[in-house]
């Protein structure tokens, strides 16, 4: 079969006021990514598709956002909120292209699969001029109702208007819908506002599509699946099922999760096979992660990469730009950010290291810093491969220590180390006899002479 062009409409022009928020609230994210971006994934996921944006209050942070997946998608000014059908056609532009399918998704519904928009689109493939996208409600209160007969659907039945028999029904709207590229101008420019809010809604196209002899039918998603955020509440539920089914994902993958339930993913988290999270680590949007590696408790991760069989804390903490070769271990208590990592380097215990490189095989000890940012600029701190970093070093950028270099413990190292050198950055320890016992006293006798005098 011939392989069908596709429209698919966002519609973001909702307000979202119920989120008590400056921000609009299809720019609220579900792991690390805005609302509508997941909508319009869905819909490029679904099959090659044209995507057009339809936006009211801050239309342009809205395209702005959805183009971080989908470059090309075009924006459409919705100036008055009269409506969903009103909203489709502020994008009329678009719809008289020519496309064989038109979609209509809402970009505060973020949980939609590609699965879903595919049965839609194979619905208009076997003929339908319009499917409707419905679920099984557990509790279908609040909900228009799908009325169907046989095969066909006849008409969505908002709940305050629905007869007792057709309040009982519990299959329901989910809001998405597939029209026919060759009927959707027509059937949604006849849409009237003959209703108490005055309103021009999409849902009514099904009633005047059938009464022209149109097909129209619906097809069944999960509840979850169909689930809308309107608030903050609500975005919580969509988080939470997001990440359950992406720990499901990963571990039918490879990677164990060894308590899921405390793991948190971002959008686009990759991780390899063979691969362990130990409990309550999180990740960040563009983080990638080999195979064979360890991510201990407590870790946070955040535009990082790791290569195969790394050992990353417990309680560590990768910022953007932390680029980790093989076998490269950063420790409990330790921050990585802007550094090039090479294989099998060892950053054990409380150190940050970043705006750096460090060479292969180097090992950094406890407490070291570097020293990066001057108040104006941020430098670079090179080490070399084969290289110590003693205990409680400060490396003062910008400052490169050679291949194979030492640097002793507590010093702040303010130049160039040669490769092979030793390094001492730090004063000559004196030992004064006695005066510890003295200094001890003085103090002993400053203290009870304070108390004396509180009394």
């Amino acid at each position: 079969m011939t392989e069908r062009s596709c429209l698919a409409i966002v519609l973001a022009a909702g307000e979202g006021t119920r989120m008590k928020s400056a921000k609009p609230k299809v720019l609220h994210e579900v792991a690390g990514m805005p609302l509508v971006c997941h909508a319009a994934r869905a819909a490029q996921a679904a099959g090659r598709a044209d995507l057009a944006i339809v936006a009211g209050r801050q239309s342009d942070e809205v395209l702005k956002a959805a183009a971080k997946v989908a470059p090309s998608a075009r924006l459409y000014l919705q100036h008055e909120r009269l409506g969903t059908a009103h909203a489709v056609l502020a994008a009329r532009e678009a719809i008289t292209e020519g496309h064989d399918d038109i979609l209509v998704l809402f970009a505060d519904t973020p949980l939609v699969e590609p699965e879903d928009i595919a049965a839609l689109r194979k619905g208009l493939a076997q003929g339908a001029a319009v499917v409707v996208m419905g679920f099984e409600a557990a509790d279908p209160t609040g909900y228009g109702r799908l009325l169907t007969e046989g095969d066909r659907l006849v008409a969505i039945r908002e709940d305050k208007d629905c007869t007792p028999a057709e309040r009982a029904v519990t299959f329901c709207n989910g809001g998405l819908m597939a029209i026919s590229g060759a009927h959707a101008l027509s059937l949604i420019e006849a849409v009237g506002n003959q209703n108490a809010k005055g309103e021009y809604y999409l849902t009514d196209i099904v009633e005047i599509a059938a009464a022209r002899g149109l097909a129209v039918i619906a097809t069944t998603a999960a509840e979850e699946s169909v689930l809308g955020v309107n608030n903050r509440v609500q975005l919580a539920e969509a988080e939470g099922v997001w990440q359950a089914r992406k720990r499901r994902e990963m571990m039918l993958a490879g990677v164990t999760l060894v308590a899921p339930e405390t793991v948190h993913f971002a959008h686009d988290t990759q991780i390899g096979t063979d691969t362990i999270v130990e409990p309550n680590v999180v990740f960040g949007p563009g983080v990638t992660v080999g195979a064979h590696v360890t991510i201990h408790a407590f870790s946070h991760l955040e535009g990082a990469t790791i290569a195969d069989n790394g050992e990353i804390g417990p309680f560590a903490r990768l910022r953007p730009g932390a680029q980790l070769a093989e076998k490269v271990k950063v420790g409990n208590f330790c921050e990585v950010k802007n550094a090039e990592i090479a294989t099998g380097a060892k950053i054990n215990h409380l150190s940050y290291i970043g705006d750096a490189k460090i060479g292969a095989g180097a090992n950094i000890g406890a407490g070291t810093i570097t020293c990066n940012y001057d108040g104006f600029l941020k430098h670079l701190t090179q080490i070399g491969a084969g290289a110590f970093i003693g205990s409680n070093s400060a490396l003062v950028a910008p400052v490169s220590i050679g291949d194979n270099a030492y640097v002793a413990s507590g010093s702040v190292v303010t130049a160039d180390v040669p490769a092979d050198a030793l390094a001492f950055g730090r004063a000559r320890q004196e030992n004064k006899p006695g005066l510890g016992a003295q200094l001890r006293e003085k103090l002993k006798a400053e203290k009870q002479a304070r108390a004396a005098a509180k009394g």
